[in-house]
């Protein structure tokens, strides 16, 4: 699968903006929590305030609460009407003194000092006096008043006083956790605000909004970066698929017949398709997930223990769990992904060999039998699906079982922290969202995992394909062909064998073909005459020896000049998806409409062209279907001949054509292409009997060369096959002619 992301180098760019918004998306779900614990905790329970230390405060109730802080008073200053109208503060009796604009550190700074300072006021005022000699040094063996304490310690230097409220801190700590000193705190401001006149309702409102708007806004950032990746993560694996099917099409073109006999065509249509969607489908998965995931993972992590890292084992718990249920699904799916993969190709393999053999089938009757065979395979395929099926339809259950079941944890643990003052209602909430968000970075990671496997085995596919080299193709520096040998073609000793053959297919071929005649090649079937044919276009190279077109060896031209000389008529007529005008001028785009119903005369198809309701318009269905087998091999004649080639190869490819039609076919090109070179591979002598050269092959030798009469007269072979197809005075009249 690695090999696949050089294929995303033109995406760079995109592929960093989408880094840019995962980080974005992220940021966003991680800061959702921080803002619900807020509103809980602030909003609601806190009435609105968020710090120990007022925005404003009466200046005896500052003066009294100055002994139990380290000059937080300092940054208090008697407030103007505008700020007391701006705050909301309508007391008229007192002096109010307000708090000074300070930065975030000073603030929680103060926020501690108040703390403590609110809380000793409020154990004092409760108790009336509160034992604190043993902070003030061994030698005080009597209890100290309030008063009596808060002037012991305006009476100290600094430096005793701050060992005095240290000590105090300590025993704060030792007996009441940090959120009771808080939320007593909390509880004074509260009351503090009421004496001042200020409406305890507006804050509450104005904090839950401020949170609430703030919250939407993020929430909207984060849609808007979770779309902007789908769009753009949908556009760069659309655009690797796009790609990867550009280039593998690319590579097949090129390829030589011994690249296409390794790859089968259905394999090629495969990897092109179903393999390629499975490697963009996993492409946008990649996009969207292994990215993002990890930033939600160790992003929650973090905030959650920053939330309460007491609770860190039931994060471990919930990851343990998941990751053991996505465990024992990878090990008990992995196989059946495999083998469903197989069963899905030996369902096509059965629809593909049923409908390319219909028409056997149904002569043969066995239609009962290949349903037998295709229902086996559909059966197999079934199971596995529904195993596969409801393995993956139990994971979410088990999923939000596990989910749910570390949500009440949290709660049953949260409880109890809450109940001792430890923690927040809010602060519960948000670790219970932190702790799902980790719980689903691991799952997505897993399921990854799982579908990787899968998608790697098509990437490698279509991999193997585009590191697949052309075994034949143009040389480096090509040679030029020699125009005074034009239209000549020459095998010199040619040898060829087949890749992974033991045996020969052609051996020790030596012949010339000339232009302005025809050179027609005989013999049984399979000896090697489609193959001696398909040597001069370097579809194939040989094994020893030489071919030589126009004086140049086929395996030093350049491919496109070569085959731009050639007009190939192959023994099955192909055609295309079209019209009748653009398959036979499919060799060329300068092929003019006039040159394209000449080449029809001359193959003898204008009359069933002109036929059709729209002529040379007609539709072409593809690969032909909507015409007959003659008239297949007629356009694909039509087709070469539009094209003017200086060498003509036919191979076999008159077969189809009537004995009147052929012959009226030959005549037409002899007299129309009078200087070209034509090499016919036939099965009939009628074919071949008037050609100026004759090559008779038998398990890939040349048994025989020559004219008609010559090779009745010299060549066993020749003679038998001729005297099987025609009478004696059709053999007379040939020889004589």
């Amino acid at each position: 699968m690695h090999k696949m992301f050089k294929h995303l180098k033109p995406y760079a760019w995109m592929l960093a903006v989408i880094v840019a918004l995962l980080v974005v998306q992220a940021m966003s779900e991680l800061t959702l929590p921080t803002y619900t614990a807020a509103i809980v905790d602030v909003g609601i329970q806190q009435q609105g305030i968020q710090h120990s230390a007022p925005d404003a405060v009466r200046a005896s109730v500052l003066n009294s609460l100055a002994p139990w802080m380290e000059g937080a008073e300092a940054y208090y200053e008697p407030a103007d009407a505008e700020t007391l109208s701006r705050l909301g503060v309508t007391l008229q009796d007192e002096e109010v003194m307000v708090r000074q604009e300070v930065d975030e550190e000073v603030l929680s700074e103060l926020d501690e000092q108040f703390d403590r300072a609110w809380t000793l006021e409020a154990m004092v005022e409760g108790s009336g006096d509160l034992d604190l000699s043993s902070y003030f040094g061994q030698d005080l063996d009597t209890s100290l008043s309030a008063g009596e304490a808060a002037s012991l310690l305006a009476s100290l230097s600094a430096s005793q006083r701050s060992a005095v409220l240290k000590a105090v801190d300590e025993a704060l700590d030792a007996h009441l956790p940090q959120g009771t000193l808080r939320q007593a705190a909390i509880s004074a401001v509260c009351g503090e605000y009421e004496a001042l006149g200020m409406d305890l309702h507006a804050i509450q409102n104005a904090a839950i909004w401020q949170n609430g708007l703030k919250m939407l806004l993020i929430a909207l950032l984060g849609t808007a970066a979770a779309v902007a990746v789908g769009f753009f993560g949908s556009l760069t694996a659309a655009g690797l698929g796009r790609d990867l099917r550009r280039k593998v099409f690319h590579q097949v073109i090129r390829f030589s017949q011994q690249e296409m006999d390794r790859f089968s065509t259905a394999s090629l249509i495969t990897r092109s398709t179903n393999d390629i969607q499975q490697v963009q489908n996993v492409t946008v998965m990649l996009l969207r997930m292994v990215i993002y995931a990890p930033i939600i993972g160790i992003g929650g992590v973090i905030k959650a223990l920053n939330a309460n890292s007491s609770m860190a084992w039931v994060i471990a718990l919930g990851v343990a769990l998941v990751m053991a249920i996505v465990l024992v699904l990878y090990l008990l799916g992995m196989p059946r992904f495999k083998r469903m993969q197989k069963q899905i190709d030996d369902v096509n393999r059965v629809m593909r060999e049923t409908l390319t053999g219909l028409p056997v089938i149904r002569a043969f009757c066995t239609q009962s039998r290949e349903e037998e065979r295709f229902d086996a395979a559909s059966m197999a395929l079934k199971k596995t699906q529904l195993f596969v099926g409801r393995l993956m339809g139990g994971m979410m259950p088990l999923m939000m079982l596990t989910m749910n079941g570390i949500s009440v944890l949290i709660m049953w643990v949260g409880a109890g922290s809450i109940d001792a003052g430890a923690m927040q209602v809010g602060d519960m909430l948000a670790f219970i969202q932190y702790t799902m968000q980790i719980i689903m970075a691991f799952l997505m990671i897993s399921l990854m995992s799982v579908m990787l496997p899968r998608a790697s085995v098509s990437a490698g596919r279509i991999q193997e394909v585009l590191d697949t080299p052309e075994s034949i193709a143009s040389p480096a520096s090509p040679k030029p062909f020699d125009d005074s040998l034009r239209g000549t073609v020459t095998f010199q000793d040619v040898r060829f064998r087949y890749p992974g053959s033991e045996e020969d297919t052609l051996s020790h071929i030596s012949f010339t073909a000339l232009p302005g005649q025809t050179t027609a090649i005989l013999g049984g079937t399979g000896c090697g005459k489609s193959t001696l044919i398909n040597l001069i276009p370097r579809f194939y190279d040989v094994t020893e020896g030489q071919v030589l077109v126009d004086g140049c060896d086929v395996r030093q031209a350049d491919l496109n000049a070569l085959r731009d000389r050639i007009g190939y008529v192959p023994q099955k007529g192909v055609l295309f998806s079209g019209t009748v005008e653009s398959n036979i001028g499919f060799g060329s785009k300068d092929i003019a409409p006039e040159r394209v119903r000449e080449a029809a005369q001359i193959a003898q198809a204008e009359g069933f062209i002109l036929q059709r309701e729209d002529g040379y318009q007609s539709d072409i269905a593809q690969g032909g279907a909507n015409v007959s087998g003659g008239q297949k091999q007629r356009l694909s004649i039509a087709r070469a001949v539009a094209k003017s080639p200086e060498i003509y190869l036919f191979d076999d490819s008159f077969s189809a054509l009537d004995f009147k039609t052929d012959a009226q076919v030959r005549s037409a090109l002899a007299q129309t292409q009078r200087d070209a070179t034509v090499i016919v591979v036939a099965q009939r002598i009628s074919t071949v009997m008037h050609a100026q050269q004759i090559l008779v092959l038998d398990e890939g030798r040349l048994v025989g060369k020559g004219t008609h009469a010559e090779l009745m007269r010299d060549c066993e072979i020749y003679r038998q096959i001729a005297m099987s197809q025609l009478s004696k005075e059709e053999l007379e009249r040939g020889t004589q002619a």
